[in-house]
């Protein structure tokens, strides 16, 4: 495939997987047959966000905790985290103060609490500091933008799925089976 070449349908292959679930290998398949996206193409901006349930063990913790989507300034300023507290204000968050290591540990419903904490936990939690930043990166053979988070072993990969959509993969070191998510430019 050409790189920038679109893929017929793909808004709807992904839609047809988020509504009843895939398999990893489904969402691979979709993730390999989309285009790359360049750095320079990301629009700066918020960017909402959705995971995508392929039965990975953190399905549901991000976005049942208050994640809701990144946030791109230029390709040296990325807020990889951007969380919505109750009161629906949305702040960026320090990757580094989040417990990734209890994500799949604990079960969804407990973190309901949390979320209805944020408003209390911004403080401790927040960040104006970029934590992240935009690369062109070569994964799975094709050549793509990336996100390279500063402190976490963690590069979060992006594919175009139309010019509002992107199909993202979390690479984290350590994590055996791949975390799909979607962003949407928020207008």
């Amino acid at each position: 495939m050409v790189v920038g070449e679109s893929v017929p349908d793909a808004g709807a292959r992904l839609a047809a997987l988020r509504n009843g679930g895939c398999t990893p290998e489904q969402a691979w398949a979709l993730f390999d047959a989309l285009p790359a996206v360049r750095v320079e193409e990301i629009t700066t901006g918020r960017w909402g966000g959705d995971e995508l349930d392929t039965g990975h063990p953190w399905q549901g913790v991000l976005v049942e905790s208050g994640w809701c989507g990144k946030q791109f300034d230029d390709a040296d300023s990325v807020q990889p985290l951007l969380f919505a507290g109750p009161d629906g204000e949305v702040f960026p968050v320090d990757p580094r103060r989040v417990p990734l290591f209890l994500a799949g540990k604990v079960p969804v419903a407990a973190l309901r609490p949390v979320r209805r904490s944020l408003g209390v936990l911004r403080p401790l939690l927040s960040t104006r500091i970029p934590r992240a930043r935009l690369r062109n990166l070569e994964f799975r053979g094709r050549s793509s933008a990336a996100m390279i988070y500063d402190h976490l072993p963690i590069i979060d990969v992006f594919r175009k799925v139309d010019e509002n959509t992107l199909l993202g993969v979390m690479d984290m070191r350590g994590m055996r089976d791949p975390y799909f998510f979607i962003l949407f430019r928020n207008r």
